[in-house]
């Protein structure tokens, strides 16, 4: 199997195959996202959208304390500038649009602490495998901030009452309390972890990256639209749909008893 690294400071990305690997590289600082993380992971997932050999993107911190810790706090007491500080912000909610709009499905993978930012990071992942080790929260109220941007992340995923409960507390909650609420895919055990992501991100390699694309952005885009309007734009997706080379493939492959040679159309 191919890989190819491309060279980060706080971040290690890696092309394995059809999989690309962003890893959050501070482990030393809980993997906390200054200024530069931040820029970093930004451009590795513009890479993983331009790329076409890219199909599955997984997202995962280094080290076994934590997926990532939300941002570091040192930075933001130092003295900045502050129009260079909203630029930096606007990089931070750049991710949270990004990673939706990627065409391609993110797999987060939580082996320990995802807290405040990285919580909303692993929120926006499509999917969210995580070990019974791992904690999440929302902990920003108790240093006087407000989780402000991933806000609209938990909403979305949690429904309003569950989202409220962690960030207007600030507590953290277990892995198997995420799962109930609809915070993360699954749960296994902390050595388990790598090979059910292997699973999936193999899984979904497998698949036709053309629907895979046009299913997710129809998803994003449905999702803010009223019910009758999404129904009909979603009637008319699925027109697209069928009428893609991948769909034409796929449909001849079933009924030829073999397995489909996706061509990305």
């Amino acid at each position: 199997m191919s890989q190819e690294q491309t060279e980060f400071q706080n971040v290690r990305f890696e092309r394995v195959g059809a999989r690309a690997n962003i890893i959050i590289n501070r482990p030393e600082k809980r993997n906390a996202l200054n200024a530069a993380t931040i820029a970093e992971l930004y451009r590795a997932f513009e890479i993983c959208k331009k790329d076409p050999a890219v199909r599955v993107v997984v997202l995962s911190g280094a080290g076994d304390k934590a997926f990532c810790a939300g941002a570091d706090l040192a930075e933001n007491l130092q003295s900045m500038n502050e129009y260079l500080r909203l630029v930096q912000r606007e990089n931070f909610v750049g991710l949270f649009k990004i990673i939706p709009q990627l065409g391609k499905p993110v797999i987060g993978s939580v082996q320990g602490l995802a807290l405040a930012g990285g919580c909303g990071l692993a929120a926006s992942c499509d999917f969210v495998i995580a070990s019974e080790a791992a904690r999440f929260g929302t902990p920003e109220v108790n240093v006087g901030l407000f989780p402000m941007m991933i806000s609209a992340v938990l909403i979305r995923n949690l429904g309003r009452k569950k989202a409220y409960d962690l960030m207007f507390t600030g507590r953290q909650i277990d892995a198997r309390e995420a799962e109930r609420i609809g915070l993360i895919t699954r749960v296994v055990p902390a050595e388990q972890l790598q090979a059910e992501v292997d699973a999936l991100a193999d899984d979904l390699a497998a698949k036709s990256p053309a629907i895979f694309k046009l299913g997710k952005d129809a998803l994003i885009k449905a999702d803010q639209m009223p019910f009758n309007e999404a129904l009909d734009f979603l009637s008319t997706m699925l027109s697209m749909n069928f009428l893609t080379e991948d769909a034409k493939e796929g449909q001849t492959a079933f009924v030829e008893k073999r397995k489909p040679e996706w061509k990305g159309q």
